[in-house]
């Protein structure tokens, strides 16, 4: 099979494209590097000559809803009127859970318009929303520092490992389009001042956390982030010892 991985550079693209060649398939990198940039338009037909299925995992640093909406949904737009002239029958994006619970997060407000199009495109689709990366805490950590503390509240996150997520991508690449969302989470949810506090003592990381109420991340309740419902479950546990939450 021959696959197009948008952002094929990046965190998980690389990864993916990696698994996806070792499972004996074609992988055509979709990006600026290789000739092909989603934000003009340029290369994208070209690139998808021959292709059956793009996975979409292109990400953007802006935080602004304006900025990233403009950034997911056009790139989306432009990726799937390519993706209809070539005759593609898949597209994969993956995307976040609570992506629709947390309307105060401008990176969010532009993932909610990039589902938005992929479900309006006209082109066979499935939706991959997974929770934060296990690798993403500490980052979520100096997000939240004020003054050397670290200010958590103890809202519920239940991160995944990036090698689940990429598994899952590539299982559903290879499958049929399913037309829905899917979700995944990691094994075990967690209060996110507790997950914090564990990670920065597992790096000797000196800031102190407090507990504050309310949330974090733009999420409108406690258990934005989490799946509330049925979902699949990460196999790779959390790699540092936190205290478990009951789901």
């Amino acid at each position: 099979m021959e696959i197009l991985i948008m952002g094929g550079n990046g965190h998980v693209g690389a990864r993916l494209a990696t698994r996806l060649r070792d499972l004996g398939h074609g992988v055509r990198v979709g990006s600026r590097e290789h000739g092909v940039d989603a934000l003009t338009g340029a290369g994208l037909e070209e690139a998808m000559d021959g292709v059956e299925v793009v996975v979409d995992v292109l990400n953007t640093a802006e935080l602004d809803p304006a900025a990233a909406t403009a950034f997911f949904a056009g790139t989306t737009e432009r990726i799937m009127a390519a993706e209809r002239t070539a005759g593609v029958r898949h597209h994969v994006l993956l995307s976040i859970v609570g992506v629709d619970r947390a309307r105060a997060n401008g990176y969010y407000v532009g993932k909610v318009a990039q589902e938005e199009a992929v479900r309006a495109a006209g082109v066979p689709f499935s939706i991959i929303r997974a929770t934060q990366f296990h690798d993403f805490v500490p980052t979520i950590a100096d997000w939240l520092t004020v003054d050397g503390a670290v200010q958590a509240p103890g809202m519920l996150l239940q991160p995944v490992d990036v090698m689940d997520v990429v598994g899952v991508l590539a299982e559903v690449a290879l499958g049929h389009p399913l037309g829905a969302t899917v979700e995944l989470a990691g094994p075990e949810r967690y209060r996110l001042d507790e997950l914090i506090r564990a990670t920065l003592a597992a790096r000797s990381d000196p800031r102190e956390v407090v507990t504050i109420e309310g949330t974090a991340l733009g999420a409108d309740a406690a258990d934005s982030l989490v799946p509330l419902g049925a979902h699949r479950s990460g196999a790779l546990p959390y790699p540092v010892a936190a205290p478990p939450v009951d789901a």
